[in-house]
């Protein structure tokens, strides 16, 4: 596969990421990222993640430092100054009632210029924050392209501000990226399905390591054995 140049950050990007995004992260939730190690630093990567609040999208597009384009309703884009922000944030518009094939073309054609587009695996929000019932989009995707995928955990956003959820409640966030996995042999439903079960198994891993940990640093020190 043919290593695509990735798209720089535009000064919105920045400057959202900076004066926004990141301190609200780093002080508002204790967040910390691990793994980071893992995010390919160029050419198009399909960015797969558990979905359980509203706070997923900045998070996972500013934390992995590189822009992640996720889909957006086209009428957010005609909202003044929103519409400019999410465009520069790597945002790409897909009109309501827009077919789910017209969704992966638009996808597809963002990786062939080497973005990393970020995929919930599940596809809506989860009430446990979890991988319940993923959907083979990303697999798809990365199919399509050659393009790898990233698995990461975004752990206890969905205590943040969940489903139903109306006020934020300060809980430490966490972001762990896994290896990335190669993209499926074929277009095939089998080698999809594999692939998005393997998905499923290494996002969950993750909340699970990063919950233990979470639990084994709130115990004070003479409960470690």
């Amino acid at each position: 596969m043919q290593v695509l140049k990735t798209p720089r950050p535009s000064i919105t990007y920045r400057i959202v990421s900076h004066l926004l995004v990141f301190p609200l992260f780093r002080g508002l939730f204790r967040g910390r990222t691990y793994g980071n190690e893992n995010v390919p630093s160029q050419g198009a990567v399909v960015v797969v993640a558990n979905h359980g609040s509203q706070l997923d999208p900045p998070l996972l597009g500013h934390a992995l430092g590189r822009p992640v384009a996720f889909m957006a309703k086209a009428e957010l884009f005609r909202i003044p100054l929103l519409g400019a922000i999410i465009r520069a944030c790597g945002a790409y518009p897909v009109k309501r009632g827009a077919s789910d094939r017209e969704a992966i073309r638009m996808a597809t054609a963002r990786l062939s210029e080497g973005w990393a587009i970020g995929v919930f695996l599940d596809g809506t929000r989860q009430a446990n924050g979890r991988v319940n019932a993923p959907m083979p989009g990303a697999a798809l995707l990365a199919a399509r392209s050659d393009a790898p995928l990233l698995p990461v955990a975004i752990i206890n956003s969905h205590r943040a501000l969940g489903t139903g959820g109306r006020w934020l409640r300060l809980v430490r966030i966490q972001l762990r990226i896994g290896e990335p996995i190669p993209a499926p042999s074929s277009r095939r439903k089998p080698d999809l399905e594999a692939t998005t079960a393997e998905l499923q198994r290494r996002i969950n891993s993750l909340l699970d390591q990063g919950l233990v940990n979470s639990a084994e640093k709130s115990l004070p020190p003479h409960s470690h054995r």
